[in-house]
């Protein structure tokens, strides 16, 4: 029965994902992160569900949209995607081993970059970020609120050990999804501006960081409270928030699981067997670097070469490791030139993000894009503390996410290049006291605005220098 409901609900989307690519997007990201084929049981679990509607939204942009609307949009990250495809290609080329493995993960890698730069061109306006955000934020919150509410009934004595399917199978791979998916969940729900939503939001949150609890990932624990921390200093009211955090931190030896206190407990214990071997594999992962600086040892190479860089001395039927570091995985397999781009790209989120939160501070109308901001910020923080422990260089979230904060720079500055809209401040009038001052276009910074706005209107114009608004909360 649920293969027959899942299969119904995608091919009756098809014609309009034909007829609106857009739409067609939503359904691909709905079925990559919730994945509704494996939670069925019988033939739709072998379906390849994802890649008809990828056939069909492809094609529907090239019979409807080509010429209307463009393939993809040119900013930083969409360039360093491309480049950083291109080394990791000629990487690969040069690679000694190439089998099924290698080649099905290169392809897949290559589908990975395509959807992202596919994403850019979609999402080009506010509402239709909006609309993948939320895609995102309640396939993955289904997960999120159905492993906690599983967890609280069985009382946290079992472990969830993997994933919905696909890519997020690994269990490890799934919470650091889940993590990053937090985020997302608070600022939407902060965004929407309905007491309801913002409510069953915190719900999820509260409930996906049980379920992350529950996967017993000491990464996913550290990037869940490197995440919450950025959130907490982020917030503009550090010191409510810390005191919240600190209470959760007092209180969570008495409600965890003993199990999920063993686990975290052992984070930084080299005896470890886990530990151990990520000690061994990152001293491996140094060694192909040492011998293969430039191009690496090729793509998904790093665990077919092992036995070849070991420091330590292995028989041949010796078990082989994964690097367990998306940027050492990164560096020993694709090369310095591949890395350097990697780790460009990830910074590049955090100066794009905070320029944006910086100039749209002072425009109420542009709050939204406060708030996705400083949600992408908290995000890459997440990918990037689980990534240091996880082998996740080729994680489709992330290069979704990347094309995400790409559309959103570029919806952003072209929204800052319009005049403040007028309407915004309804909302505001509800807020703290004082003026919430908006500059047009013309002026730079907020102390020239604020001038301006004090003084009388410049001879010979109609319009005010600045716009104020009466607010009863200071915007941050």
């Amino acid at each position: 029965m649920r293969d027959l409901i899942v299969l119904l609900a995608v091919m009756s989307l098809m014609p309009t994902s034909f007829r609106r690519p857009y739409i067609g997007m939503l359904v691909f990201s709905w079925l990559a992160y919730m994945r509704p084929q494996d939670l069925c049981w019988g033939f739709a679990r072998t379906m390849r569900l994802s890649f008809l509607v990828s056939l069909a939204m492809l094609m529907g942009w090239l019979a409807n949209e080509q010429g209307k609307r463009s393939f993809t949009r040119w900013e930083p990250r969409t360039t360093l995607m491309v480049t950083l495809m291109l080394l990791i290609a000629i990487s690969y080329l040069q690679a000694q081993v190439h089998n099924e493995y290698t080649n099905k993960y290169f392809l897949e890698y290559g589908k990975i970059i395509i959807i992202a730069l596919f994403t850019v061109g979609q999402c080009d306006s506010k509402d239709r970020l909006r609309g993948m955000f939320w895609v995102i934020a309640i396939s993955l919150g289904f997960f999120g609120v159905k492993g906690g509410t599983w967890g609280l009934v069985t009382g946290g004595g079992i472990q969830i050990l993997r994933g919905p399917g696909g890519m997020l199978e690994d269990n490890n791979d799934f919470a650091l999804a889940l993590v990053m998916n937090i985020p997302l969940l608070y600022y939407m729900g902060i965004g929407e501006k309905k007491k309801w939503v913002t409510q069953a939001t915190r719900v999820a949150v509260l409930m996906t960081i049980v379920t992350v609890l529950l996967t017993h990932s000491r990464g996913a624990f550290l990037a869940l409270s490197f995440t919450l921390l950025w959130i907490a200093f982020r917030s503009g009211k550090l010191f409510r928030a810390m005191m919240f955090l600190t209470f959760l931190a007092a209180l969570f030896p008495f409600v965890a699981p003993q199990e999920v206190l063993d686990r975290i407990a052992s984070i930084g214990n080299p005896e470890e067997s886990s530990a151990g071997a990520r000690l061994e594999t990152w001293a491996t992962a140094f060694e192909m670097i040492k011998d293969n600086p430039v191009w690496g040892v090729g793509m998904r190479n790093f665990q077919l070469r092992y036995l070849d860089y070991s420091l330590l001395p292995l028989s041949d039927s010796a078990t082989t490791y994964v690097a367990h570091n998306s940027y050492l995985q990164i560096w020993a397999e694709s090369g310095t030139l591949a890395f350097m781009v990697y780790m460009g790209v990830l910074g590049s989120v955090f100066i794009s993000m905070g320029r944006i939160y910086r100039k749209c501070r002072y425009r109420p109308d542009l709050e939204w894009a406060m708030n996705y901001a400083r949600m992408m910020e908290a995000t890459a923080v997440g990918f990037s503390i689980g990534a240091f422990f996880l082998n996740r260089g080729h994680f489709d979230l992330w290069y979704h996410w990347l094309a995400l904060v790409a559309a959103l720079n570029l919806c952003a500055s072209a929204a800052l290049r319009t005049a403040p809209q007028l309407g915004a401040a309804t909302e505001s009038k509800r807020k703290k006291a004082g003026n919430v001052v908006v500059a047009v276009p013309s002026l730079r910074g907020s102390k020239r605005a604020a001038a301006m706005a004090a003084s009388a209107e410049p001879a010979g114009t109609s319009e005010p220098a600045a716009i104020v608004w009466k607010s009863r909360k200071r915007w941050r």
